[in-house]
């Protein structure tokens, strides 16, 4: 019959289950140890994310602003063009017109 320090690894079980044992009871006492000093890190952690995330947004807003004012700024060159592009067509017409009507 198999025995149980052949099925499971002899000593190294027993330590591993000892070391496993102490590491649950520890990090718990260890956590409320440090509890006390952990809250203004965490705190500071988080005021210092928050205030990243303001000047994100005014970033972001900013950018947004000034794309808006690009696109307003090429829109009316586009209707200036258009219209000189238009000007220049019916002045065309026109001479066309007075060619047309002065040869006949």
């Amino acid at each position: 019959m198999v025995q149980l320090d052949e099925l499971v690894g002899g000593q190294s079980f027993a330590k591993g289950v000892a070391l496993g044992l102490g590491v649950a009871v520890l990090v718990p006492v260890a956590v409320m140890a440090l509890a006390p000093a952990m809250r203004p890190l965490a705190r500071s952690a988080l005021k210092a994310e928050i205030l990243a995330d303001e000047k994100g947004r005014e970033a972001a807003a900013e950018l947004g602003e000034m794309m808006d004012d690009l696109v307003a700024e090429v829109q009316d060159e586009l209707v200036e063009e258009r219209a000189r592009a238009a000007a220049s067509q019916a002045e065309e017409v026109v001479e066309a017109g007075a060619r047309s009507g002065s040869a006949t």
